[in-house]
């Protein structure tokens, strides 16, 4: 069995020790692993079928773990690019997350941000989504890239005078989007259906229930992550200006808007991948009748994807 998937299926955590590990598999020094210490890695694991995250006493298992979690795709074995690892979504993320929540004055001031905020989302999320299948690259993208335009648009030609509508209709614009971003991207998983498998990680078969299930979880976390991230600096920024600091130093409210998103943010990261297990249960009952017959068991696992 592929061992982050026995680890993911065997290490049944509540949403606190999922939110501590992840805060260890999004240290930034994963993004610059070179592939002789992640194969080394992983061979220690693949070796060691017994290895638990919890044995403190062994240290090498422990950095093992680390690595394997943070680099390998669970589905197909393969190490992810280092631009598109969990560590890298908050270093590539905020700053076009900042600005893409600064004041839209004409089309031309919000393509550049947004298309770079939507364009890396979009290659992350096909990166890191379930595997199940080969598929077309260039249909993703389109799809994902699909979801950009048009509401961004209609900010832009909205009359927006009031404080509500310039600071926070952009903030459920953006938390919205961000959550149709990945159900585009990832729309062929409830199409196509993803493998579901038994507790020793034999695939039983292929499910669109269970894809539709991953897909919704994972744009629920998105919409958390990037809405909370984006809501809390317009709220400290809505206060700050009504301070005499502000009126002395108008200039300081860009700093303490990218402060606070990033601060925000970098909290909101391990938490929004820890809404949701890494590896998801399903009811087999909840599943299509020939995956039923095809199993005794009455629970099964997916990759629900990052």
């Amino acid at each position: 069995m592929e061992p982050n998937v026995r680890f993911w299926i065997t290490e049944r955590q509540s949403f606190i020790q999922r939110f501590l590990q992840w805060t260890e598999l999004l240290d930034p020094t994963n993004l610059v692993l070179s592939i002789e210490k992640i194969e080394k890695s992983r061979q220690l694991l693949l070796t060691n079928e017994d290895a638990s995250r919890g044995d403190l006493e062994d240290k090498r298992i422990q950095e093992a773990w680390k690595r394997s979690l943070s680099t390998v795709h669970p589905d197909n074995s393969r190490l992810i690019p280092g631009p598109f690892r969990p560590a890298a979504l908050l270093p590539f993320t905020a700053p076009t997350l900042f600005l893409s929540m600064l004041p839209v004055k004409s089309l031309k001031s919000m393509i550049l941000p947004q298309a770079s905020f939507y364009t890396y989302s979009t290659a992350f999320n096909i990166v890191n989504g379930n595997a199940s299948y080969d598929r077309r690259a260039h249909e993703s993208l389109l799809l994902g890239a699909g979801v950009i335009l048009f509401p961004r648009l209609l900010q832009v030609r909205l009359s927006m005078n009031s404080v509500l509508s310039r600071n926070f209709i952009p903030v459920i614009i953006l938390a919205q989007l961000s959550g149709m971003n990945v159900i585009a991207s990832r729309s062929l998983e409830p199409m196509r259906g993803i493998e579901v498998m038994d507790k020793e990680g034999n695939v039983i078969g292929y499910s669109r229930k269970a894809g539709t299930k991953a897909v919704k979880d994972t744009a629920t976390s998105r919409v958390v992550l990037f809405g909370t991230s984006a809501f809390i600096p317009e709220v400290f920024a809505y206060f700050f200006k009504r301070t005499q600091f502000f009126l002395q130093n108008p200039w300081s409210l860009w700093t303490l808007k990218l402060s606070c998103t990033v601060l925000v943010m970098g909290l909101m990261v391990p938490v929004s991948f820890s809404v949701f297990p890494q590896i998801g249960r399903i009811q087999c009952s909840e599943l299509e009748k020939e995956i039923q017959s095809a199993t005794e068991e009455t629970e099964l696992f997916y990759n629900r994807g990052v």
